[in-house]
């Protein structure tokens, strides 16, 4: 791993994009601003072309391209740790802008202790990085999700449930994702990958903290609540969780399908009967432009 003249080591940061070429080039200018430069930013394009014009994030940049269906996440994330070269891999969402200290939050918890580390997501209403990256600024705009905890101001917190894992912004050593196999590419599309893997790091041993510091700003794009427009594979990839774990995955998902009549489903069911898929127009109507969290 490289390291900055103090001798703390960077860690590889990686990012999926498709389309949100002004969400990452915001990620990057985030980038250029740690107390800590990553060794390298590892972009994963689940598209045939690069976005032009993208800002220098002060670290070397390597661009790979991932082919397959739409939305290949765990594939994408599978293909930027196999080329990271640091010892410690940071996961960042390209809707996410990291604050000055994530990348050095993120060291000293690896420096500390081994685990799968989680951290802050504040959610950040519309149109408040169109001109404004100050991080002030935008811990005063910035939402904590309903489902997630307030943070202490230092250290770490043992979190029991690896569930918790959200792919918005994580780390964890290379050596230990490589250990489960990273991410099974048999999840296709969107849904239940994250929870998988979290769920095969808590069976390796690997603990799971919280760390004080690692804040990144999710910037505001319109969600569909529920995701009718990720109806089918958030099926195919719960009833795969299920078969592996033994439970259900995405339950509060799946419990909104089940209220607009779309799914005969419960948490202790054996399956899911699926009754209709959504119309065109329920999936249009779901669609939330102002709204916050999925």
């Amino acid at each position: 791993m490289s390291a900055d003249p103090g001798g703390a080591p960077g860690p590889s940061v990686l990012t999926l994009v498709r389309g949100r070429a002004d969400r990452l080039r915001n990620l990057m200018h985030g980038l250029a601003r740690q107390t800590l430069p990553p060794r390298e930013l590892i972009i994963a394009w689940m598209q045939p072309d690069r976005a032009p014009d993208l800002p220098d994030p002060g670290c070397p940049v390597r661009h790979l391209h991932v082919p397959g269906e739409p939305m290949p996440l765990a594939a994408a994330r599978n293909r930027a740790a196999e080329a990271a070269s640091a010892d410690l891999l940071v996961f960042l969402d390209v809707d996410c802008i990291p604050s000055p200290g994530l990348v050095a939050a993120y060291v000293q918890a690896a420096a500390t202790t081994r685990g799968l580390f989680l951290g802050e997501v504040l959610y950040l209403p519309p149109g408040a990085v169109a001109n404004e990256r100050d991080p002030a600024m935008l811990d005063r705009l910035g939402q904590i999700h309903p489902a997630r905890p307030v943070l202490p101001e230092a250290g770490l917190r043992p979190e029991p449930d690896a569930g918790q894992l959200w792919g918005l912004s994580f780390a964890l050593p290379a050596a230990s994702w490589r250990a489960v196999g990273g991410m099974d590419e048999a999840f296709v599309g969107y849904g239940g990958e994250e929870t998988d893997l979290a769920a095969r790091l808590a069976a390796s041993g690997l603990p799971v903290f919280w760390v004080a510091g690692a804040r990144a700003y999710h910037q505001h794009h319109p969600v569909h609540v529920p995701p009718l427009q990720h109806f089918a594979p958030i099926l195919a990839n719960a009833r795969r969780f299920r078969a592996r774990h033994g439970r259900w995955c995405m339950t509060y998902w799946l419990d909104q399908f089940r209220a607009a009549g779309l799914i005969d489903w419960h948490a202790d069911a054996p399956a899911i009967r699926l009754i209709r898929p959504p119309t065109a127009s329920e999936i249009a109507a779901a669609l939330r432009p102002d709204a916050l969290f999925s």
